[in-house]
């Protein structure tokens, strides 16, 4: 299983960088003037557009994940609702123009949030049925709120953040996973919440948070020296541990849902990593903490 965390794990980081790299270098290209009268966009494509291509698929996957969990417990969770679901809270984080007032903005989130609701509903009523239509209604908006609108923050640091920024803070979370993990692995001996992730520690959860801090420090560090606006090594590192922790939060809503479905892993998709999910699970509660932080 290690070994194949040290393949899998470097193969989407290059993978991540290049999609990085690919978004920055679209931002100066020219955008055709159809397009860009459509969209009130232009002259050249907006920041996000390849972010957003490669967000949308991993959305749809980890939805499709989630609902094989929901529905190992009886619920009604049909994949393509879970999925679509989480595609219209993606694209409403995506979609709302930047200069848009912010009551029209709370309004179309509101409205997404309705069609998601209704729209499940009556898919799982169709057939004048109305056994677990409400718990399938439910499991709808939970992918609609957490693989679409809090993914969907990533979005929104990227309007507002170099690319940079937002790699930053994604190596600064997955570094604490990584610290957390071998020194678990290593020293770990008195559990941290054996009921719910048996394998966690305390060692490993400290030594997750100093990871996390060291490379949160030096990341900013590398980000101010190439002239990239972001905050001081010192804020970095402990922004580091602050991210650290909150994703280790996120790691532990995730083993919530797989321990409630007597799961391991949410897929096998990823050798050595399991699931979409199972990488997702701490940046997806990091970026919303990441976003008011940074706003702040």
């Amino acid at each position: 299983m290690l070994r194949d965390r040290l393949i899998s794990g470097p193969i989407l980081i290059v993978l991540l960088i290049a999609g990085f790299w690919a978004d920055q270098a679209l931002t100066a290209v020219t955008m055709p003037h159809r397009l860009a009268e459509i969209f009130g966009a232009g002259p050249t494509w907006p920041p996000g557009v390849i972010i957003f291509a490669i967000m949308a698929p991993v959305s749809w996957l980890a939805a499709r994940e989630l609902a094989g969990m929901l529905r190992a417990k009886g619920i009604r969770a049909r994949k393509r609702v879970m999925s679509t679901a989480a595609l219209i809270g993606l694209g409403v984080s995506c979609l709302i123009p930047s200069d848009m007032p912010a009551e029209r903005a709370v309004a179309i989130v509101g409205t997404a949030s309705a069609v998601v609701l209704i729209g499940s509903l009556l898919f799982y009523a169709r057939n004048q049925t109305i056994e677990g239509v409400m718990a399938g209604a439910g499991a709808a908006l939970l992918a609609y709120v957490y693989l679409g609108l809090m993914f969907g923050f990533v979005l929104a640091l990227r309007r507002e953040h170099s690319v940079w920024l937002i790699l930053w803070i994604l190596m600064t979370t997955k570094a604490c996973d990584m610290g957390a993990y071998f020194t678990g692995v290593s020293i770990g001996k008195h559990k941290l919440i054996e009921w719910l992730s048996p394998k966690k520690t305390w060692e490993g959860l400290a030594g997750g948070l100093v990871t996390g801090g060291v490379v949160g420090g030096l990341g900013a560090w590398v980000l101010v020296a190439v002239g990239i606006d972001g905050p001081t090594p010192m804020r970095g590192a402990a922004f580091g541990v602050l991210f650290g922790l909150v994703g280790q939060l996120g790691d532990l809503i995730a083993s919530l849902f797989k321990r409630d479905a007597q799961q391991k892993d949410s897929s096998t998709v990823l050798p050595g990593l399991g699931g979409v999910l199972d990488v997702l699970d701490s940046p997806l509660l990091v970026m919303p903490v990441a976003y008011w932080l940074l706003t702040a």
